[in-house]
């Protein structure tokens, strides 16, 4: 089956994409394209999935750089041996195609094609509100980036991320400011911004940027989602994987 691959205008020429789930190797609940080694799905099953991804990439199928991802600001420069714990990395190297994974956090690229720098970045609400993004385009600008462009992938939307009064009081002890990325839903429930808390936060450091405007959630054809998974007490979910090399 052919990938399903999304791809941004304003990250070309440079060779990214974020892959839906389509075309994979996985089945049951993880049926497409389920790159993360961190679900219970078959580990030579996500090989086979990576390997697919590698090809589009035009890499060998080990030449995908991953992170221990732990919503942390942490962010590392490229190539690295093994996994690092951290939740973005930059480099400024030809041929190496730096990845996230994520199930509804946002995948954020980041790229100046002309300086030659790009990024990857993955950023749920902790990593964003604890400067995961600002730490990404600080790190490219200390490669040589001048004139970052930022796409947010695939994520969940504000229709669909109910959250609690907890998480509205955790963003206002920052900035009162951020009251505008939750809206009213029912009860006391929340219905959170995340992309557009993304965009604000990227602009802020002076990126480019722009959300491709895919739900994960409300797409189950095209997406995982953690909390899809979790509102249908299925037993595990999915990774997409986002990419980009120069």
């Amino acid at each position: 089956m052919t990938l399903d691959i999304i791809t941004s205008r304003a990250l070309h020429p440079l060779h990214h994409g974020f892959f839906t789930r389509k075309g994979g190797a996985s089945s049951g609940v993880f049926a497409g394209l389920n790159c993360g080694y961190g679900s219970s799905d078959m580990p030579e099953v996500v090989g086979i999935n990576r390997a697919r991804v590698a090809k589009a990439m035009e890499v060998p199928a080990d030449g995908i750089r991953t992170l221990n991802q732990i919503h942390s600001a942490t962010v590392v420069t490229a190539p690295f041996e093994g996994t690092p714990a951290a939740d973005a990395m930059v480099t400024d190297r030809p041929g190496v195609v730096l990845s996230i994974l994520t199930a509804d956090c946002q995948p954020v690229l980041l790229a100046d094609a002309k300086a030659g720098v790009i990024g990857a970045a993955h950023a749920g609400w902790k990593g964003a509100i604890g400067g995961v993004l600002e730490a990404t385009v600080q790190a490219m600008r200390d490669l040589g980036a001048t004139d970052i462009t930022a796409v947010i992938g695939p994520c969940i939307s504000q229709r669909a991320y109910e959250v609690g009064p907890e998480l509205l009081d955790t963003f206002m002890a920052e900035d009162e400011e951020y009251s505008r990325f939750f809206a009213q839903g029912q009860g006391d429930r929340l219905l959170f911004d995340l992309p557009g808390f993304g965009l604000s936060r990227l602009r802020a450091a002076g990126a480019e940027a722009e959300w491709t405007g895919h739900c994960t959630y409300s797409d189950p054809d095209r997406f995982y989602s953690f909390r899809r998974t979790t509102h249908a007490k299925e037993a595990d979910y999915g990774r997409l994987i986002a990419t980009i090399r120069l």
